[in-house]
């Protein structure tokens, strides 16, 4: 499965996660977040489906270093949101 790193339809970036092994895909949000991070504030939504592994290590070895907000929303568990305002 090709993995996808795009924009959404409403403004808001995303990466799919989906079928990437857990090496690589830490390596891709890493990449994703400076990318989104050089135009300064962002949204970014993380899709990694149902794997609470995926979650946890990039909840351990990304999020937990840096100052941005994230979550998993209630409404979708397959997924993380990281916001950034740049003041």
């Amino acid at each position: 499965m090709k993995n996808k790193m795009f924009p959404s339809s409403n403004g808001l970036d995303s990466i799919d996660l989906h079928g990437i092994r857990h090496k690589e895909a830490l390596e891709m949000v890493r990449e994703k977040i400076d990318e989104v991070k050089s135009k300064g504030s962002f949204s970014l939504t993380i899709i990694t489906g149902n794997s609470s592994v995926l979650q946890e290590l990039i909840f351990n070895e990304i999020l937990q270093y840096t100052t941005y907000n994230y979550y998993i929303p209630s409404w979708n568990l397959g997924q993380i949101i990281v916001d950034y305002v740049e003041l």
